[in-house]
């Protein structure tokens, strides 16, 4: 059996926890093949990559000894580490390879100091490098409890474009490279130790992969290397059925679809996002969310496959507005829709939820809160010829509003789940301000008052039972 695993975060934020995942390792290695992808090392008083980051941006502000400042530091938190985790020689090596690193990034920040200016380039190499530094730790770190380890930069695996900040995979590439430098370490029983977030371009310049690139690197490894399984080991033994914070009967679901994975993580669950583990998805291999501190828990499976049951979970995204166009000339206005969300779009806003009637005689859609005014200032420059002709005749906000979303596939074709929604909300005396629901139905979506956000969740999470039995 193949696997690739990611440990990011708090997995790998301090000593201890890397003792952990050394341990995991070691566990699962005996019987599979592994690959393991890396985060940087944060510890709880100093955050590797943030640090580097704001040293490089100190750089371009003409301070040419920010980043020679910090490396010291980082350098001391990482051989730290290291003393406590594997043996002396592996140390001795150890430090010089950082050494040498953190020397680098301090002569690239001193060149960036005498430039004045922080190319998306150079920040992409700075910002990289603790998923470097720690790939190097935690291979120690194994070969110091006896297991082949090796660490290996994804710049020689994962080939993007040049989108510096925001890359994309160039998967043919990718994995060609992949397979050519990993499979001959799996063959051996070597564990290779890749660092996360970072690719490169064909021409070896490094970028970065964006938000949650560490997630995206163990799903591009994963199907490139044709992995059985995919596994996140996280801090939390697997999707919850809602926030525990405000369910706490909340159980931790065994089984998810691709589906249910990505609607709860649109609306603010803590699951995968879907751009980072869209490699394997498009493959079909199954993935797992684990937790590295309660290794035992079996966690949550999510596959293509449609689970049984029908609401699966509920979450919430909290400090949203609700803004209302509306007006009797807007019905039949050809084209209105369109120009409201390209309004919306040009004011940079998301757009969370959309809802309207049959009537066509008003429009109402959520946007985070931070993005309301200027939506609103957007809309009424698009709709001021329509304002004009009372065609439009309002455009109204109301926030803080939350937006309740109920989740699971079963939901498909199944009288009675909005009924029964709306049934409890109503029971619980809970005003629901705005319904929406797609065609695939794996999703109802309401809107509620702020002060009645927890409350709604809780009385849709009891109604559906998915309380721990």
């Amino acid at each position: 059996m193949r696997l690739v695993m990611k440990f990011g975060g708090t997995s790998v934020g301090t000593s201890d926890a890397i003792r952990q995942v050394v341990e995991i390792v070691r566990d699962t290695a005996r019987n599979r093949q592994i690959v393991i992808i890396v985060s940087a090392m944060n510890s709880p008083d100093l955050r590797t990559t943030d640090s580097l980051i704001q040293a490089a941006y100190a750089a371009a502000a003409g301070n040419d000894s920010a980043t020679a400042e910090v490396a010291p530091r980082l350098l001391d938190m990482h051989m730290r580490a290291a003393h406590e985790l594997t043996t002396p020689e592996e140390c001795s090596r150890l430090e010089p390879e950082l050494r040498a690193m953190f020397d680098y990034i301090s002569d690239l920040s001193r060149s960036i100091a005498v430039l004045g200016e922080l190319t998306p380039r150079a920040l992409d190499l700075i910002s990289g490098q603790g998923e470097r530094c720690n790939a190097r730790l935690i291979a120690a770190a194994l070969r110091g409890v006896g297991l082949d380890a090796e660490a290996i930069d994804a710049t020689d695996l994962i080939v993007t474009n040049a989108r510096f900040g925001d890359a994309t995979p160039l998967m043919d590439q990718t994995a060609e490279r992949s397979r050519k430098r990993l499979l001959p370490l799996l063959q051996r029983g070597c564990v290779p130790v890749v660092t996360g977030f970072i690719g490169a371009t064909p021409n070896g310049i490094t970028t970065t992969l964006g938000r949650g690139g560490s997630d995206y690197s163990c799903a591009i490894l994963g199907a490139t290397l044709d992995a059985d399984e995919v596994w996140f080991w996280k801090e939390v033994d697997g999707v919850m059925t809602a926030n525990p914070k405000v369910a706490p009967e909340a159980r931790t679901l065994p089984v998810l679809s691709y589906q249910e994975m990505a609607e709860l993580s649109y609306y603010g669950a803590n699951v995968l996002h879907p751009k980072t583990v869209r490699p394997v998805v498009q493959r079909g291999i199954p993935i797992r969310i684990r937790n590295t501190f309660n290794p035992a828990h079996p966690g949550t499976l999510i596959t293509g496959d449609t689970a049984a049951g029908t609401a699966k979970a509920v979450t919430a995204i909290r400090d949203a507005s609700l803004i209302t166009i509306g007006g009797p000339g807007m019905l039949g206005l050809t084209g209105v829709a369109a120009r409201i969300f390209g309004a919306v779009a040009r004011a940079g806003a998301n757009t969370l939820l959309i809802s309207q009637a049959s009537s066509e005689q008003n429009v109402c859609l959520a946007v985070p809160r931070r993005d309301a005014e200027a939506a609103v200032n957007e809309l009424r420059c698009e709709l001021d010829n329509d304002f004009a002709h009372h065609d439009v005749e309002h455009i109204g906000v109301q926030e803080p509003v939350v937006i309740v979303a109920v989740v699971g596939s079963g939901m498909r074709g199944t009288p009675g789940i909005a009924g029964q929604v709306f049934g409890a909300l109503g029971e619980a005396g809970i005003n629901v301000i705005a319904i929406a629901q797609g065609s695939t139905e794996n999703n109802i979506s309401l809107v509620v008052t702020d002060a009645d956000g927890d409350a709604a969740v809780r009385t849709v999470h009891h109604a559906f039972a998915m309380e721990a039995s």
